[in-house]
């Protein structure tokens, strides 16, 4: 083990971080760099030790390995190989049991004795303690199993089988046959005695498993009820969706090599059902969706359908008081979902909760996408029922009394709630919220039944927390908009002081004196506030020229107070400011962090009021910023890409050049699960993907155009570029030009890519804003 001074540490940080005279100048190479010299390798994967004595956590240092632990009481930093293995504790906190190269191990707490149970060629995975602490529970190929920590030894408790169930069905009989076989039971005493006696004989009983088989589909979710008497798993079964193809024409071998992608929109219906195992009479059935509330109720858009939409169930989760079986039910069209209870007995269903949207289903905790529930739980000991829901229109904590069957919302307000968790004791909630402001977040406490909000961290920006399993200690991995991610220890106690651990920033970043942005506000003209990031320098008389960023992903947060995850932008704009420009990075209608509403506000419609919002946010430059209203640009990646070219396309006026990098220009060649979600599928809503896609207005391009792909791109592909690019020659368009990298994906990894898309953007800035 490498044993670090952390006095050595902290001199350093504080030698730097006082210095106010940086004077070191920016240029798009440094910026570009590699990011642990642009800007450092910053603390990841934080973890506490299961005695809450130290944390774990990666941020790798040249020559060194890239993982460490801190004592909390000597404060000692120390280089470890790797993190206490992930173990699963009993209801006693007495043992643990965890998995180890495919085996599994035992430990007695009391004794600090560890056991290994297995040494087998084939894996053991997911090993956990059953309700009663008496047998652990594991899977090993695709099947349950439990060991008996009393006999020592394990039993399968599934049987599943690839393929379908052998045809049972009985050859057609021959009449003749049948005539003589009768004719010898009537006359010979003898056979007719003998086929009696196999009648009345009882099957052999068996203790085996009964075969289940999976139809060719995937085995996922396989769970063990907390009476041990019911097994449920899901089957899923992928459309058959022909799949793109991403060339690779720059290989070592020189010949073109055919990456295999994502399906597009629309082609992909994946269908699943959810089955349950009776163990006591070794049985299987099926769960029965067709009658849930509202199963039937298609979108406007969808004309003459009547039959039940497919969905996807989530779960089990167990109640520990009452036994109840609670599971998730997920449209396929992500316009429902439904809390219900299970009878496993019959398979029937009956609602708790049910949540609609007209647009989809979504919000901080509330799951959707179709492969998530959502946060949802039970309060233990109770048979209260917890989940997050977008109801009031933002995402908050809800409780429902399986026994009382009434719900409860505990949180309200016009701020999202972030990872609830139940305190040790069952007595509080701790959460992350962005109350205080929406590009601020910080851990608050709650009692559990409700109440008074009660802050813990004080640190501007993002507070990204992990509370030590004694719960007398914070981890928090603080960052603000200037000053990337540290990590910090802090007493569970409001107002505590946090004691910073590491210091993590190169020499290179920690050279240049970067900028708070101001987070600011404008009215777009629907009369709605705006959060937005401005970047600008001294006051001047003359006008100035203006750059707007589109953020990508389109549900994604990036005006807010911590270190942004498109750090190389923020050090960009930092430049463009150094060389003359003002910067406006806008949270446009469909990003994260405002509620429902604004999430879903792009509905049917992506380049409307999120375009809009771009245009309002221009005027705002002009009015309020000293901006000239002749020298605005705007630029951004993926979806702000897609924003970028239809702003060149329909908002020539505000706009004399724009860079798209990595961008969607048509919709209907995107992957299902984020478009299907916005704009429905292209064969059920052409409108929505004509007056979305920026190859329908292409006509419209009189600025000056960038446009920067990359050719390995699996994601947002190639061919979506090449399309664009011969529309734009059959329209005669002269005022555009594409750069390609050969060997980049989405996000590009050479520095050297980066380099030479960033002078390509500042170039055309300087050319045509200037």
């Amino acid at each position: 083990m490498l044993r670090i001074t952390i006095f050595f540490i902290f001199v350093c940080g504080v030698l730097f971080a006082d210095d106010k005279h940086r004077t070191t100048s920016l240029t798009i190479k440094k910026i570009m760099a590699a990011p642990e010299v642009s800007v450092g390798t910053l603390p990841s994967a934080i973890r506490w030790s299961d005695d809450s004595s130290g944390i774990y956590f990666r941020g790798k240092t040249v020559g060194e390995n890239d993982l460490y632990r801190v004592d909390v009481t000597s404060w000692e930093v120390v280089s470890v190989d790797k993190m206490e293995i992930f173990a699963s504790m009993n209801k006693d906190n007495t043992a643990k049991v965890y998995i180890e190269k495919g085996d599994i191990f035992f430990t007695d707490v009391k004794t600090n004795t560890t056991r290994q149970l297995t040494k087998t060629i084939e894996y053991e995975s997911g090993a956990y303690f059953s309700s009663h602490s008496d047998c652990i529970v594991f899977t090993k190929g695709q099947n349950l199993y439990l060991w008996s920590l009393k006999d020592n030894c394990y039993e399968q408790v599934t049987n599943f089988v690839k393929g379908h169930q052998p045809s049972s069905i009985k050859a057609s009989s021959d009449p003749a046959q049948e005539w003589l076989e009768k004719q010898q039971l009537e006359l010979i005493k003898t056979l007719q005695d003998e086929d009696d006696k196999g009648k009345d004989k009882k099957p052999q009983e068996t203790t085996s498993p009964c075969e289940i088989y999976t139809e060719n589909c995937t085995l996922q979710n396989v769970k063990l009820s907390r009476d041990e008497k019911y097994v449920t798993f899901r089957l899923h079964k992928a459309g058959k969706a022909k799949p793109t193809i991403v060339p690779n024409y720059t290989t070592a071998s020189g010949y073109t090599q055919n990456l295999n992608a994502r399906s597009k929109v629309g082609t992909v219906r994946d269908t699943s059902k959810m089955g349950v195992f009776d163990r006591d009479n070794n049985k299987v059935y099926f769960v029965d969706t067709s009658e849930i509330p509202g199963i039937k109720d298609h979108p406007p858009h969808v004309q003459d359908k009547t039959t039940p939409r497919d969905v996807i169930i989530h779960g089990p989760f167990w109640s520990e008081k009452t036994n109840d079986c609670i599971v998730v039910v997920l449209a396929n069209d992500n316009k429902d979902r439904w809390i219900m209870k299970l009878d496993l007995a019959n398979g029937k269903l009956s609602l708790i909760d049910r949540q609609t949207d007209a647009a989809w289903i979504g919000g901080p905790g509330v799951g959707g996408w179709r492969w998530s529930p959502g946060n949802i739980g039970f309060i233990p000991h109770t048979s209260f029922l917890w989940f997050q829901s977008e109801e009031t229109g933002y995402a908050h904590l809800y409780i429902y009394d399986l026994e009382k069957k009434e719900k409860k919302q505990l949180t309200s307000g016009t701020f999202e709630v972030y990872s609830p968790k139940i305190s040790a004791d069952c007595q509080y909630w701790y959460f992350v919220a962005n109350k205080t402001h929406p590009g601020e977040r910080h851990l608050f406490r709650m009692p559990i039944m409700g109440g008074e909000l009660t802050q813990i961290t004080s640190m501007p920006g993002n507070n990204d927390t992990y509370i030590s399993p004694d719960e007398t200690k914070i981890a928090i991995r603080n960052s603000f908009c200037n000053k990337p991610w540290e990590l910090f220890v802090m007493e569970n106690k409001p107002g505590s002081e946090a004691r910073q651990v590491t210091f993590s920033t190169s020499e290179q970043f920690r050279s240049y004196a970067w900028r708070v942005p101001e987070v600011v506000t404008f009215r777009n003209r629907h009369g709605k506030e705006v959060y937005a990031r401005l970047y600008q320098g001294k006051q001047s008389t003359s006008r100035k020229p203006g750059v707007i960023f589109v953020h990508g992903a389109g549900y994604l947060q990036n005006a807010h107070k911590w270190w942004s995850s498109y750090f190389r932008e923020y050090m960009f704009h930092n430049f463009l400011v150094d060389n003359g420009y003002t910067v406006l990075d806008i949270d446009y209608s469909g990003s994260a962090g405002y509620g429902r509403d604004w999430r879903t506000a792009i509905y049917r419609h992506m380049g409307g009021d999120d375009l809009s919002d771009q245009v309002d946010g221009a005027k705002f430059l002009i009015e309020k910023c000293n901006v000239d209203s002749n020298n605005i640009g705007i630029y951004g990646g993926s979806y702000g890409g897609f924003i970028t070219l239809m702003a060149m396309f329909k908002e020539a006026s505000t706009f004399k050049a724009g860079a798209a990098l990595r961008s969607v220009t048509d919709w209907a060649h995107y992957n299902h699960p984020y478009t299907s979600n916005i704009l429905n599928v292209p064969h059920e809503d052409e409108e929505a993907y004509k007056r979305s896609s920026p190859i329908y207005f292409a006509e419209g391009l009189q600025g000056a155009l960038l446009i920067c792909h990359g050719m390995l791109d699996r994601n947002v592909q190639f061919q979506d570029v090449v399309r664009l690019a011969q529309r734009l020659i059959e329209l005669e368009k002269d005022n555009w030009e594409l750069a390609v990298y050969p060997l980049e994906g989405h996000s590009f990894v050479e520095p050297e890519s980066w380099r030479d898309e960033y002078q390509r953007i500042f170039q055309l800035f300087e050319k045509h804003l200037k």
